[in-house]
């Protein structure tokens, strides 16, 4: 649900008569003029303002984007005011109805707890990601998890986890058979996130991590999680391409299993980056 179906907020809202005040330099308020409060989206943003249309010209009398700050004041039954920071100043409407006065308080504030909560997942999230010490159990209900860890991190976060994911000797052998388990099943939910997954870590660009997931046992599960990108239109084809296309060609026999697997490894991560 986005966040306009929670907040039950749109551009049908209840437009109710309002005057708006502004707090001038002789600390007298100055009429701006009477019009009507909407609460709605602001254009081309996710966030929420309060609009005043005036009644007579269609004009915008104020237009103000909605903070999660404790900065509003409802003072009695019509008059709601606040300080604007983005502009310094004190600003009021006044309600025609008292009914209106609370309809247009109650949207305020459902906003604000919108926004504060949003605020608190974001802030305990990277909490969460600055003191994680091991990294989620690697199971189809933990997907969404280690999906949000890899993916919303900053730099700081990705020299955190790599070690982590370096250190976890079966982190990534679950998380291929989970793929194989999701792949056998059809589960293209699943299989999406696994993408995301790879992909996440792939784009740390840590070479130790390269070396674990390109070698000869996860390699070709690990191509084929790259295979389900959700935007992709059909579902690629690395494996086929990798086995059929993407051949070393030993010019001089390579007797060395170390330095061969290190060529095809070298070979395989110069097709992901051509590919991805």
């Amino acid at each position: 649900m986005d966040t306009q179906q929670k907040l039950q907020v749109n551009s049908n809202s209840m437009q109710e008569r309002v005057k708006v005040y502004r707090l001038n330099d002789n600390g007298n308020w100055d009429d701006q003029g009477t019009g009507h409060v909407t609460v709605d989206h602001l254009e081309r943003t996710e966030e929420f303002g309060l609009y005043v249309i005036d009644e007579e010209d269609n004009e915008t009398l104020l237009l103000h984007r909605i903070l999660p700050d404790d900065i509003y004041r409802k003072q009695g039954d019509t008059i709601i005011s606040w300080r604007d920071p983005e502009y310094s100043t004190e600003l009021a409407l006044s309600f025609q109805e008292t009914t209106g006065c609370s309809y247009i308080w109650d949207h305020i504030c459902n906003v604000q707890r919108t926004l504060q909560f949003t605020t608190l997942n974001n802030e305990t999230f990277h909490s969460m990601n600055s003191e994680l010490r091991e990294l989620p159990a690697v199971e189809l209900s933990t997907l969404p998890l280690i999906l949000k860890t890899v993916t919303e991190s900053g730099i700081g976060d990705h020299m955190r986890l790599t070690p982590l994911l370096l250190n976890d000797q079966d982190f990534f052998q679950k998380l291929m058979e989970l793929f194989r388990i999701c792949e056998d099943l059809k589960n293209i939910d699943g299989l999406h996130m696994i993408f995301k997954i790879v992909r996440g870590i792939i784009l740390f660009n840590s070479t130790q991590i390269f070396e674990k997931i390109f070698g000869d046992e996860l390699v070709m599960e690990i191509i084929g999680a790259l295979e389900y990108d959700p935007e992709a239109p059909h579902i690629q084809h690395h494996r086929n391409f990798l086995k059929e296309r993407v051949v070393f060609k030993e010019v001089i026999p390579i007797k060395d299993p170390l330095v061969l697997s290190k060529i095809h490894q070298t070979y395989r991560v110069g097709y992901l980056k051509v590919g991805f």
